[in-house]
This record gives structure tokens, C-alpha cells and sequence, in this order.
């Protein structure tokens, strides 16, 4: 669940920041994708971390 939410997260904030710096369809997709891609495994940690601390 922490996965999907960070991968949503990431791709919403990649596309905001893309927008923001003037980049055309492209940059804003490879943006989205870096962010999403970030943000996801930053969501497999924390259920990592959730998993081992009540487990």
C-alpha cells in the first residue's frame, strides 16, 4: 500500500515540477518516471521497516 501511495506521489510531484521548470510532454514524463520510481522505493522500505518492527 506505501508502494502504490509513493508511486502515485511521485508521479503527481514529478509532473508538478516538470510543469514548473517549462518542460515540454517528454521531460514531464521522464520526470514523473524518476520520481515515481524514487518514491516507490522509499515505500519499500518503510514497509520493510513496518513489517520487521511488528512481525
Amino acid at each position: 500500500m506505501y508502494v502504490l501511495a509513493g508511486i502515485v506521489i511521485g508521479l503527481v510531484l514529478g509532473d508538478w515540477r516538470a510543469r514548473k521548470r517549462g518542460g515540454n510532454r517528454l521531460d514531464r514524463a521522464q520526470y514523473a518516471a524518476v520520481h515515481a520510481i524514487a518514491f516507490g522505493m522509499v515505500g519499500i522500505f518503510i514497509t520493510i521497516l513496518i513489517n520487521r518492527i511488528w512481525a
